[in-house]
Order: structure tokens, then C-alpha cells, then sequence
């Protein structure tokens, strides 16, 4: 009897098709959903307003196209066995990676895709995210403080009219120096242009052992050093009306320039480090510089287009100049700087005197008194003094010094110079200049409103106003009230600027560098 032979079970077709198909509906229902996700980014900011049927209308095409779109996309990886890796944000835009599997179930290599969930941007929004990568910080405005966009809006209106002021100011030396009317030989004149920026390199030089100032003063000074950049341009325009003086002048000329521009240099990262918020202060740095030389070939470019016309030196001159320093004054009471120099230093504590509060970083950074340039001697309070300055008569020093035993620093007044001198001890630390600087301040507050008061008593009665003058017993009595005032308010004083935010420094309040050595 013979074996029958074994039966081959053949696999069926159908369970071959359903995997297949299996296969292909999962694929098809993850590009789907994805695709889905891309249509909802797409069309989320698009909304459609009550009575919008135009824009309802738009909004249908827009989908319709999209869904085209998407469609072809499903077509092109359905057949393929793909599968989500991960998801990936930059900037709000989104990507979806995907890989491929082989027959195996196992990826397949370099099989990795991405697919964007959102539609291109328009041409519009791609210029305008152009222009700001080069002319805002990354993450503007969260990596920067609020006053860098009025700070950095004057700044490109400074420098589009000093752009435009450029072009004149060259044509002008060009004149003089005799190119246009070839009044003097090539080498005559190359001699001249190389003595004139050499006279300008000397200049920036010498300038540069200001550098000290740079650091407290420096919104007076960079406002200063725009004023003689003008002050520059006015002499070489200058040069027109008498060419003959054309070294002498252009020279004087570059020196000033020269001057302003170590002030700008120099004043330029601690005004932008006010700025950056984190450790990003070479992006604002960049971002700064680069909107300034935008603005700067903007005027250049309608200032030559000005120029054609020939207009009047005088007038285009005054136009640009006022221009140039309104803008400038504009840029540094918009800067916000977190310290305390000598000019904001006196509107906290007269603030504080007067209401009770210290002002905020904004309010006393706006109520600073751009015009007290460091060079000027009329301040009424002078920190670190000389005591041949504060004292003539041995009998006033004899008469004050009791109130300072236990202090480091003397503070007096001296009626004949109408000034507050505080002189500091030998032994004098940072909290003691900074107590002194104060208590001057003090002092100086309970003397003017002495004399407001004495003043309209006597106008009232029609005295005369030199009985004003101050006895040794007032200055002892207003020493007194400010020595009070002091002890009790100084603590209060320091603890209310922290809380605004401020950064207090004694060497911000440039005191003097005489120290007073006692007897004994």
C-alpha cells in the first residue's frame, strides 16, 4: 500500500493582502494625520471675521489647494513603510521626521525624511524675517530691555543725517584742497590730506587719557562728542570760504572729529551692555552697528541726490546739524542705565528728601541732567575736595569738625563759593564716600530751603537780599539738622535704590583723590 504524498498547504493570497493592506492603512493614517496637523498650523491664523464671505471664500481655495498638496505627499510615501522618529520646533515651525522600514520590520539606513508642517512662507514675511536677522538680537524683544527700540530708533536718525552731512562736508574739503579746480599739485595736495588725518590720529590720542570719564559720565559725554563732531563738520564746511587756510583748518577739524569718535567708541559697550539682557551683548553690539551704517547709506544716498541740485551750504547745513543733535540728545535720555553717577546720584537723593522715594530706573535715568559735562566747575557739591578750598578760616573748620569725630569724611559749606565740600579721612572706604556724597546732598538741601524761605520773608518785607549770607551759626544749625537727617535716612536711602534696582558704586561718583590726614 502505498504512502499518499503530503498535502502542501499553500499560503493563502488573501492573508498575504490583508498584511499588505494593514501595512498600507497604517502608513495612510499616520501621513494623513499628519498632514492634518500641517492643514490646522496652516489655517489657524486665518480667521474669518462676521460677514468675511470674500475672505471666507479665500480661505476655502487656500484649503482646497492645500489638501491638493497634501494629497500628493500621501501619494508619494503611502507605498512606503514609514514610520514617525520624532518631532522637531525651531521658531514656531514645525518638522515631522520619518524612516523607513524594510520587509524585515527593521529601518532602513540613510532612510530618514523630514516633512514640514506648514505652508511656505510668503515672499513678504521671508524679507521681513531677513531684515530683522540682521538688524535685531535673536529672540528680540525677550533678549533685550524696553528701551533699546527708542535708543536704537534715534540712533539710525543720527546717523542717516551724519550720513547726509558726509557727503557735503567731503565735496567741500575736496574743493578747498584744490582737486576740482586744480589750483594745486597731486603731491601738494596728498601732503595736505596726510598732515590733516594726522593731526586727527594726535588728537585721539591725547583724548584717550580721559578714559576715566568715559565710565560715569559718559551719556554727557557722548552727547558732548557728538556736539564736536558737528563742531567738526562746521569747520570743514568753513573751508569753502577761505580755501587758502585749508591745512590749518581741516586739521582742526579732524581733531575734533577724531575726539568724538573715541568718545563714541568708548561709551558704546556700556550702553549696549545696558541693553542685552543676558550673555548676548556681542549680538547687540553687531545688530547696533549694523543698523547704523544702514541708516548711514541712506543719507549718503539722498544726500548725493541732494547735492546734484546745488543747494544752499548754509542751509543744509543748519538743517542737518539740528537734525543730527536733536537726535543725539534724543539717544542718550533714552539710554536706561542701571548705575548711579554723580548727575543721578543728586536726583535720587533730592527725590528721596523731597517725596520720600527713590525714583525708578526710567524716571531717574530721564530726569538726569544731560548738560553737566564733567569739565564744567560750577557744581554745587564737590566730593574728595581740597581743604584749602572748603576751609579759610581756621575758626569754621574748628567749628564743624566736632560733628564728624566719629565719621570718616568733614562736610561743610562755604558761602563765599556758594559750594558743599566733603572732605575724606585718610581711613575713608567705599560706604564712607558713598555716606559722604549723601550727607552732602543733605547738607545742600537744608541750605536751599533755608534760604527759600529766608528769600521770600525778606522779599515780603522788602530787606535786602545780602542778609542771605550765612553765619557761622546757621552753618553750625544746618550742619546739625543734616548730621539728624543723615543717621536716621542713610540706611532707608541705600535700602530703597537696591529695591529700584540700582547699582551703587563709589567710584561712579568720581570723588577726589585728596585724603585728610588728623593730627594725632
Amino acid at each position: 500500500m502505498t504512502t499518499p504524498p503530503p498535502i502542501k498547504l499553500k499560503q493563502s493570497a488573501n492573508s498575504t493582502a490583508a498584511a499588505a493592506s494593514s501595512a498600507a492603512q497604517d502608513a495612510r493614517l499616520l501621513v494623513r494625520e499628519t498632514m492634518r496637523i500641517s492643514a490646522n498650523l496652516a489655517t489657524s491664523s486665518s480667521p474669518i471675521g462676521v460677514g468675511g464671505g470674500g475672505a471666507a471664500a479665500t480661505l476655502l481655495q487656500s484649503e482646497s489647494d492645500e489638501t491638493t498638496a497634501f494629497r500628493l505627499v500621501e501619494d508619494q510615501f503611502v507605498d512606503s513603510s514609514l514610520r514617525l522618529i520624532c518631532s522637531e520646533d525651531i521658531d514656531g515651525r514645525r518638522w515631522n521626521y520619518m524612516a523607513e522600514r524594510d520587509g524585515s520590520g527593521k529601518f532602513k539606513r540613510n532612510s530618514i525624511r523630514a516633512i514640514s508642517l506648514q505652508s511656505p512662507q510668503a515672499p513678504a514675511e521671508e524679507l521681513m524675517s531677513f531684515i530683522r536677522s540682521y538688524v535685531v538680537p535673536d529672540g528680540f524683544p525677550d533678549s533685550v530691555t524696553p528701551s533699546y527700540v527708542p535708543y536704537m530708533t534715534w540712533r539710525a536718525l543720527k546717523h542717516f543725517f551724519g550720513g547726509a552731512m558726509g557727503v557735503f562736508t567731503t565735496q567741500t574739503l575736496l574743493n578747498s584742497v584744490g582737486i576740482s579746480r586744480n589750483r594745486a599739485t597731486p603731491g601738494a595736495v596728498a601732503i595736505n590730506w596726510i598732515l590733516k588725518d594726522g593731526a586727527g590720529r594726535v588728537g585721539k590720542m591725547i583724548f584717550a587719557r580721559q578714559g576715566k570719564k568715559f565710565d560715569y559720565d559718559l551719556k554727557q559725554l557722548r552727547f558732548a562728542g557728538d556736539l564736536l563732531m558737528e563742531l567738526g563738520a562746521g569747520v570743514e564746511l568753513a573751508t569753502a570760504a577761505v580755501p587758502h587756510l585749508f591745512l590749518p583748518l581741516a586739521c582742526a577739524a579732524n581733531v575734533a572729529k577724531n575726539v568724538a569718535a573715541v568718545t563714541s567708541t568708548s561709551t558704546r559697550t556700556p550702553i549696549y551692555k545696558a541693553f542685552a539682557k543676558g550673555e548676548n551683548i556681542g549680538d547687540v553690539t553687531a545688530k547696533g552697528e549694523c543698523v547704523g551704517n544702514i541708516a548711514d547709506l541712506l543719507g549718503t544716498g539722498l544726500s548725493i541726490m541732494i547735492s546734484k541740485r546745488n543747494p544752499s551750504l548754509i542751509t543744509t547745513f543748519a538743517l542737518l546739524s539740528c537734525g543730527y543733535v536733536f537726535s543725539s540728545y534724543q539717544e542718550v535720555k533714552s539710554v536706561v542705565l542701571h548705575t548711579l553717577n554723580r548727575a543721578r546720584f543728586s536726583v535720587a537723593v533730592e527725590s528721596f528728601l523731597k517725596t520720600g522715594h527713590v525714583p525708578s530706573l526710567r524716571e531717574g535715568n530721564l530726569q538726569e541732567n544731560i548738560f553737566s559735562f564733567p569739565w564744567l566747575r560750577d557744581k554745587p557739591v564737590v566730593l574728595g575736595s581740597r581743604f584749602k578750598d572748603a576751609f579759610q578760616d581756621p575758626g569754621a573748620y574748628l567749628a564743624v569738625e566736632p560733628f564728624f569725630e566719629k565719621e570718616r569724611y568733614v562736610v561743610t559749606y562755604n558761602p563765599s563759593k556758594g559750594k558743599v565740600y566733603a572732605l575724606l579721612k585718610d581711613q575713608a572706604k567705599s560706604d564712607d564716600i558713598l555716606k559722604a556724597a549723601f550727607h552732602a546732598y543733605v547738607l545742600l538741601h537744608c541750605i536751599n530751603s533755608s534760604n527759600g524761605h529766608r528769600s521770600l520773608a525778606l522779599k515780603q518785607h522788602e530787606y535786602d537780599n545780602s542778609n542771605l549770607m550765612l553765619t557761622t551759626a546757621d552753618l553750625e544749625a544746618h550742619i546739625g539738622e543734616s548730621c539728624k537727617v543723615v543717621s536716621t535716612a542713610y540706611g532707608v536711602f541705600k535700602n530703597k535704590t537696591v529695591e529700584q534696582g540700582w547699582r551703587i558704586s563709589d567710584s561712579l561718583l568720581n570723588p577726589g583723590r585728596a585724603r585728610l590726614i588728623l593730627p594725632g
